[in-house]
């Protein structure tokens, strides 16, 4: 196995926001996969609902994907890899549209919306400028790890 696996009880993975091959969310996915499986995953799920809205935009399946990873296979292999193997080929346009909206994803109903709220108001009540699930991430990264919010 690739011996560089985040240690996430360390420092959170990346950013929902960075991209490999045009996804969102892939990167921190699979941050958090190696994590999983070097047993340093701490409080981050691999396979999560966010995660899961890559996967089903894929086709991809979570353990075809962590056998993969636990090949010690790096970004661009597993990029390629995905690529090769996803049921849904989508090209780099719907990529770039799919990116574009996760990024700016809000709560679309009832339920996510008090889920988010709570969230937020928990953990940075003094932040009005919150409005995205990736902007939510990035506040609870920063201050799952000693930042002040």
């Amino acid at each position: 196995m690739n011996t560089h696996s985040p240690d996430l009880t360390k420092q959170p993975p990346r950013s929902p926001r960075v991209r490999l091959g045009g996804y969102v969310i892939l990167p921190r996915m699979l941050d958090k996969c190696r994590a999983l499986l070097a047993g340093k995953n701490g409080e981050y799920h691999y396979a999560c609902p966010l995660d899961q809205r890559f996967l089903d935009f894929t086709g991809i399946d979570p353990e075809a994907l962590k056998q993969q990873v636990a090949a010690g296979h790096g970004d661009g292999e597993l990029l390629q890899w995905i690529t090769r193997h996803a049921p849904h080929k989508r090209t780099e346009p719907e990529v770039a549209s799919w990116s574009a909206f996760a990024e700016q994803r809000v709560p679309s109903d009832a339920e996510s919306r008090a889920y988010f709220n709570d969230q937020v108001s928990k953990g940075a009540p003094n932040r009005e400028d919150i409005g995205t699930w990736f902007e939510w991430l990035d506040v609870d990264d920063y201050a799952s790890f000693g930042g002040r919010v």
